[in-house]
């Protein structure tokens, strides 16, 4: 595993079961990733087809969810992990639910493609679009820091999501503002504002998943601290 300090166990059967988990953790980080791709392709192109392939692809997400689920609970019981390992199933538990999750929040944004829009209303789409981008971008460095369970990476996303916050802040202002002056907009600006929801959830989701890896190569939990504690974690000593 590369960058991944698993070592070696005397069960060389063990190595392969958690190198398999690990290549379907990716593999349904990838199809959450399309989904993702696919709902702001739709909503950019009003792809009402494609918004159905988002909404239909769910099934395939969380059947992953479910068997990579399965597959840690057997390592635990049968192999009893402990240190590194046992760190190293917790994080895939924890990031395959928040990978679950994205999945559902594309499936949000996807709907937005099958409502109308006029030339005035579809100036908040741009900026639904750039938060969106904001978000992919960020989905995808942490699933290349964790297949790669890099730490410098991991830190980098998390810190990103307060740029993405800020963006999503500037669009509900913007959104709202509009909503008054034109009342009737409200229903279709609604939808707009929730898919923005969406995509800042989904930020979140990013960095809950760029701490899991913090945990991983650390060993200390970093949720709900502060920023400063994640800082001294991430430049302080390795974790066994």
């Amino acid at each position: 595993m590369d960058k991944i300090n698993v070592g070696k166990h005397i069960s060389g059967k063990f190595n392969e079961e958690l190198e398999a988990v690990r290549n379907r953790v990716l593999s349904m980080g990838g199809l959450v990733e399309q989904q993702l791709q696919d709902a702001l392709s739709a909503v950019e192109a009003f792809d009402e087809p494609l918004a159905d392939k988002v909404l239909s692809s769910d099934h395939k997400v969380n059947a992953l969810e479910v068997s990579i689920d399965e597959a840690c609970v057997q390592i635990i019981a049968k192999r009893q992990p402990a240190a590194s390992d046992l760190r190293l199933v917790i994080a895939i538990l924890k990031t395959i639910a928040d990978l679950e999750r994205i999945g559902d929040e594309a499936e949000r944004i996807a709907k937005v493609a099958k409502e109308s829009f006029n030339n005035d209303q579809q100036q908040f789409l741009v900026s639904l679009e750039n938060l969106g981008q904001q978000v992919l971008g960020m989905l995808h460095r942490v699933l290349d820091a964790f297949a790669r369970m890099d730490l410098e990476a991991a830190y980098e996303v998390h810190q990103q999501d307060e740029q993405a916050d800020r963006q999503y802040e500037a669009l509900t202002r913007q959104l709202m503002t509009y909503m008054m002056e034109d009342p009737r907009a409200i229903p279709k600006i609604m939808n707009v504002l929730w898919s923005a929801r969406s995509l800042e959830r989904i930020g979140d989701r990013c960095q809950n998943i760029a701490e899991y890896i913090i945990f991983f190569v650390k060993g200390k939990d970093v949720r709900h601290v502060s920023a400063e504690s994640i800082e001294r974690t991430v430049k302080g000593k390795q974790g066994s």
